[in-house]
């Protein structure tokens, strides 16, 4: 009898043990379609996890991320070794003894589970979570049929992850398993990887991480919500000194230091990334439209297109991370004192305001119907129910922006936030290498969380007299010399089937003084502008102005003289750097190359170029832009010596449109070509006062500010001097004095009303 029990045992054991191979051998092959597919050694040899796409400046830092899983990869060497204990600590102790599965550990999980009927905790080792995190093996995709039978789901699913943690053993070295779980693993607070849980709860990079902050990061591997040191303060120090009495446990650390960091509450310095926060914000929304067209029309090698989300390119673009700092500075300093000037101004009056100064009826009841808000709400209700009125004049709780105290909390209706931002002046600012077109600083806006549209390129708006180079440029182009003079006095200009156009001055008034065309730029003299105008025709300075880099449409109408048409900040500066760049016109361009996430390179951008005028007309241009800087009372000598001084040269230019909705400048040096725009989201918000409103005051400190810290900052090598004066020498007399003697071709304008030069 005891010999037949023996044998039935023998019996037993042994079709248990066969049964088991077989089990393990219908798992690793998916027999029958019963248990779900494993990943092949492809899949292992090239584990794949969404990776976000990475944005990099030109020095090399890295501004924002594209992700649907916040995650970016390090290496085994860019982790702290603190970090490394807190994990073998509380996670797998015996991670380096054991190939993927620890016999040990499952034992004490049967034991305690099925005899002694008591939380055994994981059993899972490593290798194994590291397998769940990349091959998804909880998910339903990788299930199969016997998974809806009730208690063979989980058998399953933890054969599978210990075949595949074996099959890793087997690919990998210990320290890139540890590396892949760290970097593949959740933290909560949108933070995937351990370099985004890093920066998001302390700001810093994983080989900076001290004990208790591993501790705290490892803790969260247990349940990220529940013990996230954000939401669950006292749940994760609870775990926190879990973790580091595991690391005194297995002699991580030693029992005074345990007892020590115990003491230490949790410091975060907690930031959760998006594209609202940290350096060029427009930018990155700007770019991100250009990258997604990118990946639909390039393919990988297996010919599926490229995921900007989720692929983990890495993006170079021109932009400097110190100048654009610079200019977002230079964009906050100002415009904090600008809109406080005009809220003083404003008073209790509305600034939307028509050509008599009167306040538009009904502005922001039509603004309203052009929001989100508004249609939402006419989907809901229906056009015309009153409760739409009654929901954008509901108060309820939201964050609005003040530049005197950032976000602040506060009660509003969708109608009172609408009059609080369209209140808000607006700015848009570029800056530009123009030798080779790279985009160096770009600011959108005052406020990318608050304000979304963008400035620089999105915006188009009327440029006022920046445009009035473009009409010199034409008339150097024909032969006029930048000494050649005019009368400052009304011009009348008629064209067949227009009106006929007579501009007036700034001021309202006429010197009925000679001067030089160079003279009159300088001080933005209309009537002087309007005469060259007159002189080259419309038609000829719309071909000049598309030629040198304006790609806007341009109405071919005197008045275009004084800058009439809508063009963008992008587009200006990208044809004034034709001036620096000795008439070579280079479409400024901000992407420098793409790179796959090991660092292949995908595509190398080249900028386009054109010759767009001659060497000599380009210095003589730059020589009539330093004008303002130069001539008696020329509208850029308000600008401050400091930046003039050590034989600098600079040009500038300012511009206003008539009822100051538009203040533009457009500043440039050997190095740096850039242009600012200050205006209101719509033309009828702008100054009452023309004089606080002009280009003067409202844009060009911008620049100033701008250039004077990238001036100071020696690490850029942007340093002064003159603009490169031409090899050859110049056919053209540039000295007036030589010019008024030698010269019997140019006599004195005789204004007359009747003359038609057409």
């Amino acid at each position: 009898m005891t010999k037949k029990i023996i044998k039935l045992i023998w019996i037993g054991f042994a079709a248990g043990f066969i049964g088991f191979i077989l089990f393990i051998w219908g798992v690793s092959v998916n027999f029958l379609g019963l248990f779900g597919e494993l990943p092949n050694f492809k899949a292992l040899e090239n584990p794949e996890s969404e990776l976000a796409s990475e944005l990099y400046s030109a020095d090399g830092v890295l501004l924002g991320n594209y992700f649907r899983e916040n995650r970016s990869p390090v290496t085994y060497n860019e982790l702290s070794p603190n970090l490394i204990n807190a994990l073998i600590a509380t996670e797998d102790v015996r991670f380096e003894d054991h190939s993927g599965i620890d016999l040990q550990s499952m034992g004490r999980v049967l034991f305690k589970s099925l005899i002694l009927r008591q939380s055994a905790g994981g059993g899972s080792t490593l290798s194994q979570q590291t397998a769940k995190n990349l091959f998804k093996t909880r998910n339903l995709e990788s299930q199969g049929v016997l998974s809806r039978v009730p208690g063979l789901r989980m058998l399953v699913i933890k054969t599978k992850e210990w075949i595949v943690a074996a099959k890793l053993e087997k690919a990998y070295t210990k320290d890139e398993i540890l590396t892949m779980y760290l970097n593949t693993s959740e933290f909560g607070s949108n933070a995937y990887g351990i370099k985004t849980a890093s920066k998001t709860f302390f700001n810093k990079s994983p080989n900076e991480l001290n004990v208790q902050e591993s501790a705290t990061l490892v803790g969260l591997f247990k349940a990220p919500t529940y013990y996230s040191p954000v939401f669950n303060p006292e749940n994760s120090l609870r775990r926190r000194n879990t973790v580091l009495y595991q690391m005194e446990k297995y002699d991580f650390i030693t029992k005074p230091e345990r007892d020590s960091l115990f003491q230490l509450p949790i410091e975060l310095d907690y930031k959760v990334e998006n594209q609202n926060q940290g350096l060029a914000t427009y930018f990155r929304e700007i770019i991100k439209a250009d990258l997604i067209r990118w990946t639909k029309e390039n393919l990988k090698p297996d010919g599926s297109p490229y995921d900007l989300f989720g692929d983990g390119l890495k993006i170079f673009t021109t932009i400097d991370s110190r100048l654009q700092k610079y200019a977002e500075e230079a964009v906050s300093e100002h415009m904090k004192e600008l809109q406080k000037k005009f809220e003083n101004e404003m008073g209790n009056r509305d600034p939307w305001i028509d050509n008599t100064g009167r306040v538009i009826p009904n502005f922001l009841e039509n603004a309203v119907k052009r929001t989100d808000a508004y249609r939402n709400l006419i989907k809901r209700y229906g056009a015309g129910s009153d409760s739409v009125d009654i929901k954008l004049n509901e108060k309820k709780k939201m964050r609005v922006f003040s530049w005197e105290r950032g976000e602040v909390d506060t009660l509003m209706s969708t109608m009172d936030s609408l009059r609080h931002y369209k209140k808000h002046l607006q700015t848009g600012f570029m800056s530009m290498d123009p030798h080779t077109g790279h985009i160096k600083a770009w600011v959108g806006g005052v406020n990318h969380k608050h304000f979304k549209y963008d400035h620089v390129k999105q915006g188009r708006r009327q440029p006022g007299s920046t445009f009035k180079p473009f009409v010199y440029a034409a008339a150097i182009e024909n032969g006029y010399s930048p000494c050649y003079t005019v009368i400052d006095q009304p011009i009348e200009v008629n064209i067949p089937g227009q009106p006929s156009w007579t501009p007036k001055n700034a001021d309202g008034k006429f010197s009925y003084e000679k001067m030089t065309i160079r003279r009159a730029m300088a001080q933005s003299i209309n009537s002087v502008t309007a005469y060259m105008m007159k002189k080259l025709s419309p038609r000829v300075v719309v071909e000049t102005a598309h030629r040198l880099g304006i790609t806007s449409d341009l109405e071919e109408v005197p008045a275009l003289a004084l800058g009439t048409s809508d063009v963008s900040v992008y587009e200006m500066v990208g044809a004034m750097g034709t001036f620096v760049n000795k008439g070579e016109h280079i479409v400024p361009f901000y992407i420098d190359r793409i790179e796959d996430k090991n660092g292949n390179l995908l595509q190398q951008f080249t900028p386009k170029k054109k010759p767009a005028m001659s060497e000599e007309h380009a210095y003589l241009m730059l020589y009539m832009m330093r004008g303002g800087f130069e001539e008696s009372k020329g509208t850029s000598q308000g600008v401050p010596w400091t930046l003039r001084d050590e034989g600098n040269q600079l040009g500038g230019k300012t511009g206003t449109t008539q009822n100051a909705s538009d203040g533009w400048y457009m500043g440039m040096s050997k190095d740096l070509v850039s242009g600012v725009w200050v205006g209101g989201d719509d033309r009828a918000i702008h100054f009452r006062s023309w004089i606080l409103g002009q280009g003067g005051q409202t844009a060009r400190p911008i620049w100033v500010k701008y250039m004077a810290k990238a001036y100071a900052d020696q690490s850029l090598g942007i340093s002064k001097g003159p603009f490169p004066r031409p090899e050859r020498p110049l056919s053209i007399e540039i000295d007036c004095d030589r010019y008024e003697m030698e010269s019997n071709r140019f006599s004195d304008f005789d204004f007359d009303p009747k003359r038609d030069d057409f």
